[in-house]
């Protein structure tokens, strides 16, 4: 892995992870992985933007891998999330960079696209989309859809319950996560352990080798899944601390990918559909045959796409 480097820095109160590749003089494109990922899951991508000329940096996010993960749940609000890559951007002197994100990594990418509207040239989101600040949280909307029932993200919320689960084995949590996560919203009551009806996993999901695999694993060796999951606890204090960005558009040329098969396809179909009215600058691709996992299971389809967005607005 030594086509990658790696460095760490002090930023925003933490020790930020960073891996980057390509020619020192390249222009710069962030990628923020989602959850449960790493810097890893970039790979493909990584490999591709640097051949193009693009100096390529994927951090491992506040809570994850090398990163520093905070205890107190309320140190993982999203504007926090940016304030970390901000002020690593700071740190390197970026002054107009092309954001990237893939899952949580996508709202994280959004909001920087708000807060650094001159400074985010060009953004680029997958699997999840972007439709302005809701009028309430999002979690007291998921809790009355569903009302009695389990869904996955409400039952991250209490700080302890999914930890005492996942990290467990946190090999074979991985397996299930990013083997089928179309189990997420399986039908089984709220109190039920997350994949206490789900069928074994394979070894290693089909979209990574199993040396691939180990990154994921070593990620959360030894920490465990306690930052990540505390990402998913702070909608509420999103909600309060982004009210200044009520109302705002995100005005940069916008590529947004999802696979048809992305369960997120039909939790956000709505957020889909107003998505064009609060990002005027917008291009859409649905990929065939494609999960969640979207830049992995489709490398090649992704790099295209990418390269093609950067090459006509934000150059090489």
């Amino acid at each position: 892995m030594n086509e990658f480097e790696h460095r760490m820095l002090a930023v925003n109160g933490i020790q930020l992870s960073l891996y980057s590749c390509g020619p020192l003089d390249g222009r710069p494109v962030w990628l923020l992985h989602g959850f449960p990922e790493c810097w890893h899951s970039w790979q493909h991508q990584m490999r591709a933007l640097a051949a193009a000329g693009y100096r390529v940096f994927a951090p491992e996010m506040r809570g994850y891998g090398q990163s520093s993960a905070p205890e107190a749940v309320d140190a993982y609000d999203v504007l926090t999330l940016c304030a970390d890559i901000q002020a690593a951007m700071d740190v390197l002197g970026h002054e107009r960079v092309a954001m990237v994100g893939h899952d949580w990594g996508a709202p994280v990418a959004w909001h920087l696209a708000l807060l650094e509207p001159e400074r985010i040239e060009a953004l680029v989101t997958l699997s999840v989309p972007f439709a302005g600040r809701p009028k309430r949280p999002a979690v007291e909307i998921m809790r009355e859809v569903f009302a009695g029932r389990f869904f996955y993200i409400l039952y991250f919320q209490q700080p302890g319950v999914a930890e005492a689960e996942l990290d467990a084995d946190i090999a074979l949590s991985l397996r299930h996560f990013l083997g089928d996560n179309v189990r997420l919203a399986p039908d089984q009551t709220p109190d039920t352990p997350l994949f206490a009806h789900s069928p074994p996993p394979p070894e290693h999901p089909a979209w990574c080798s199993a040396e691939d695999f180990q990154w994921y694993v070593r990620t959360f060796a030894g920490r465990g899944l306690r930052g990540a999951l505390n990402w998913y606890r702070n909608f509420e204090r999103t909600w309060q601390r982004t009210e200044p960005l009520a109302g705002r558009k995100v005005e940069q040329p916008t590529l947004f990918l999802i696979g048809d098969r992305d369960p997120v396809g039909r939790f956000e179909s709505y957020t889909l559909q107003r998505m064009p009215e609060h990002v005027p600058h917008l291009e859409q691709h649905t990929l065939e045959n494609c999960g969640h996992w979207i830049q992995n299971q489709q490398p090649a389809r992704v790099n295209a796409l990418l390269l093609d967005f950067l090459g006509r607005h934000y150059g090489a």
